[in-house]
């Protein structure tokens, strides 16, 4: 039978060897950050990027009990006293396309409008214009932008400033303001909020678009963990209740006349 091949970790009883980095040593002298890029990215972030992962998984660690994530993760522990990883476990799987899922779709964008500003020499305003005109035409919403709370989502602003301060800020961040301004003029304000920073800035740093959806999950774990911990502190068994509405067929008489409830 053929072995299975993985260039990511090697553990011979003897090291833990991560993408040709040695753990014990990251573990002294690295950060989360640094096995972040080995993992997700294959390589050893400098200083800058390491700053800016450290930022997104600061940023998508918790956006309070009432994301789907979060509010799945405390149902299930409400139910399941003894098993937190599974509490954790139903978190994760409620992170999909419309919870999370903006930043990879994002990314396929940016990706495809600087190829084509590059295919066809136009300018990144341009492709802008024509991406929200586009958008505009079919009724489609653009990953990335708006948000239901924040008309300037103050963790773009922060992730956008770091990727300036450290020379990171490439053509996928620039994009995504062209994107903003154009969306604003065709379609209507909408702040970059922090999926499409994330989709923006992982792209400048060379990630696949997966990357995007994956390193929500990686810092969303966090959050879950907190919330699964404080619904066993603090909660009783069985408390989260939904309020639900019966819309369905009206009792009917059974065989003997009686009523059925």
């Amino acid at each position: 039978m053929d072995s299975w091949r993985s260039a990511i970790t090697n553990a011979d009883g003897n090291r833990i060897i991560v993408r040709g980095h040695d753990l014990v040593s990251l573990m002294q002298q690295g950060t989360y950050a640094d096995v972040v890029a080995l993992l997700l990215g294959g390589h050893a972030p400098d200083e800058g990027e390491r700053r800016l992962i450290d930022a997104m998984l600061i940023a998508i660690a918790d956006h309070g009990a009432g994301s789907p994530s979060a509010a799945t993760a405390r149902m299930a522990a409400s139910g399941n006293r003894q098993a937190p990883e599974a509490a954790i476990a139903a978190g994760i799987l409620a992170i999909g396309d419309a919870h999370a899922g903006a930043g990879m779709a994002c990314m396929v964008i940016i990706q495809a409008a600087l190829e084509c500003a590059a295919r066809e020499s136009r300018s990144l305003d341009d492709v802008a214009r024509a991406t929200a005109t586009d958008a505009r035409g079919a009724g489609q919403r653009l990953p990335g932008l708006g948000h239901r709370m924040y008309s300037e989502d103050p963790r773009t602003t922060a992730l956008f400033a770091i990727a300036e301060q450290h020379g990171k800020a490439g053509p996928g961040v620039a994009f995504m303001r062209a994107l903003e301004s154009a969306v604003a003029e065709i379609i209507k304000p909408l702040p970059i909020n922090v999926d499409g920073a994330i989709a923006a800035v992982l792209h400048d740093l060379g990630y696949p678009a997966a990357a995007a959806k994956l390193i929500f999950i990686v810092g969303r774990t966090a959050g879950l963990a907190a919330h699964v911990m404080e619904e066993y502190a603090r909660e009783r068994p069985m408390r989260v209740r939904i309020p639900v509405v019966y819309d369905g067929p009206a009792p009917v008489d059974d065989a003997v006349g009686e009523v059925r409830r």
